[in-house]
């Protein structure tokens, strides 16, 4: 088998005794099968639109609205839940924070006072002493 070099043509067989007309109409008959091929190939049945189709549209669109829609109710009630649990939340560390305030000023005056009581024990059992 001769394979032809990259840039040589290839080795043309050609037909003997084949006359114009006999060429012509058989490319014609190739011609024309390639069409019915491709036409065949390309063409898609149609199927005839029915006259209900809005109503399937429509019903689609609900269909998958309603769909979403739920989906966002649903979150929406759980955003509901958890704004509802962080507000009482914050309520409640504010509240610790005002006992948390109360208890550290109570504890303020507390050693305020020991520290007074202490200074009064002090100058009471200490001498005075000379400087000299």
């Amino acid at each position: 088998m001769n394979t032809p070099n990259p840039g040589q043509k290839p080795a043309r067989t050609e037909e003997p005794n084949r006359s114009p007309e006999e060429a012509a109409a058989m490319v014609a008959n190739v011609e024309g099968e390639i069409r019915d091929f491709v036409r065949r190939d390309v063409q898609t049945p149609r199927r005839e639109q029915p006259e209900n189709q809005p109503q399937n549209l429509n019903a689609l669109i609900e269909r998958v609205g309603g769909t979403s829609i739920k989906e966002l109710d649903q979150l929406i009630s759980e955003l509901t839940v958890v704004r509802d649990y962080l507000k009482s939340e914050g309520e409640r560390v504010q509240r610790e924070i005002a006992n948390y305030a109360q208890v550290s000023q109570a504890a303020m005056s507390s050693a305020k006072v020991i520290l007074d009581s202490m200074g009064q024990w002090k100058t009471a059992v200490t001498p005075p002493r000379d400087r000299g």
